[in-house]
């Protein structure tokens, strides 16, 4: 029987839902952090101010007061400062959590968290070892192309056309 947490447990589960809305620390801001926020404050837990819940998007602006425009041309969309702050909190606490609940398998079971972190490092060293394989030789392959365009372009370019005055015999 194990002792995982529900909640770990949970974590580790599909649940088969894509969101196209925008992301904020790749979660949905709209379906999942603003319920989430929203609840924390109806809970005394936060007090993010009502405009932020209410407006997570907002434009953004140059120094000079001027509204942001990326390279692209298109106005630059921020999440709220309220809203981004409680979400590097909640990923630093949640990282935090993780770090934790490791310690505390490996703590309670060392020999068994070891032995697996052994047979992973072994399962994955086929992999590791062809991936730097293919990577070396992608290398010499971008340098050999690479050293063969430069050399093409430093060498004068052959001309197609007779030169001016010469006869072109022409057969039918």
């Amino acid at each position: 029987m194990s002792n995982t947490p529900n909640y770990i447990k949970s974590l580790l589960v599909p649940n088969g839902h894509k969101s196209t809305e925008r992301r904020v620390w790749s979660i949905p801001l709209e379906s999942i952090w603003i319920p989430f926020l929203t609840a924390t404050n109806l809970q005394g837990d936060t007090a993010l101010p009502l405009d932020a819940l209410g407006a997570p998007l907002r434009l953004a602006y140059a120094q000079d007061g001027t509204v942001k425009f990326s390279k692209s041309g298109r106005p630059v969309i921020k999440v709220a400062k309220p809203i981004a702050d409680s979400v590097k909190l909640v990923r630093e606490n949640f990282s935090a959590n993780l770090v934790a609940f490791a310690e505390g398998v490996a703590t309670s079971n060392p020999k068994g968290f070891e032995a697996l972190q052994k047979s992973a490092r072994e399962a994955g060293k086929p992999i590791a070892v062809k991936d730097r394989d293919n990577m070396q030789r992608a290398i010499a392959e971008a340098m050999e192309r690479s050293m063969a365009e430069a050399k093409a372009a430093e060498a004068p370019e052959a001309t197609t056309t007779p030169p001016q005055g010469d006869k072109v015999a022409v057969t039918a």
